[in-house]
């Protein structure tokens, strides 16, 4: 059984959606997930005034430790797309994981990741390679979602790509949580990672 943290910063509650969507189909195949949340760096009347997830929704997911990290088989990270890019407060956390660079404590074991945006073309693709340059930098095994997942990942006109599962939210309403293929993405990209993982730390 391959243990996978879940890595990620939710401010609206979409990509932490996406989160518990990838720890299900991971422990589906055997696997143990961890949901971590990274640190919130935003002022606490910014949060107040745009609406940011509350404790209340995320009560069941632990803060992420950069210490807790080498103990993991594979990592995916998540970020909702900011201007194309991964968000400030998972850079941060990143940032502070230089000691394991140095230590070599994070290289070979795999690596995931996932977004969304409010947006079709809004960084979809980019966010996810902004934190794959990470990954690539610590010596993890990137694990994309290719096209073998099945035909859902051809045909979906909402969220999920080769590079990871997606996700579009549409600000004003249109769309409410995960479409029913953004869910059959995440969950079988999930099996994949946890079976690519599993076999890479036995």
């Amino acid at each position: 059984m391959a243990s996978i943290g879940i890595v990620y910063y939710s401010m609206y509650g979409h990509t932490t959606e996406m989160a518990r969507t990838l720890k299900q189909g991971i422990e589906k195949d055997g696997g143990e997930a961890h949901l971590r949340l990274v640190p919130e760096l935003l002022p606490q009347q910014l949060i107040e005034d745009q609406g940011v997830a509350t404790v209340d929704q995320l009560d069941d997911v632990e803060e992420a430790s950069v210490d807790e990290l080498p103990g993991f088989d594979g990592i995916i990270f998540g970020s909702p797309t900011r201007f194309g890019n991964r968000a400030a407060q998972l850079s941060n956390f990143l940032d502070q994981t230089g000691p394991l660079w140095q230590a070599g404590e994070l290289h070979g074991k795999t690596a995931g990741f996932f977004t969304g945006a409010a947006t079709m073309h809004g960084g979809h693709e980019s966010t996810i390679l902004t934190m794959s340059t990470y990954a690539m930098h610590l010596g993890m095994v990137i694990v994309p979602a290719g096209y073998a997942l099945g035909e859902t990942m051809g045909a979906t006109r909402t969220g999920g790509s080769p590079y990871g599962p997606t996700h579009w939210s549409p600000q004003g309403g249109t769309k409410d949580g995960l479409s029913d293929d953004e869910s059959q993405i995440a969950l079988s990209y999930a099996q994949w990672f946890h079976q690519v993982t599993e076999k890479l730390a036995a």
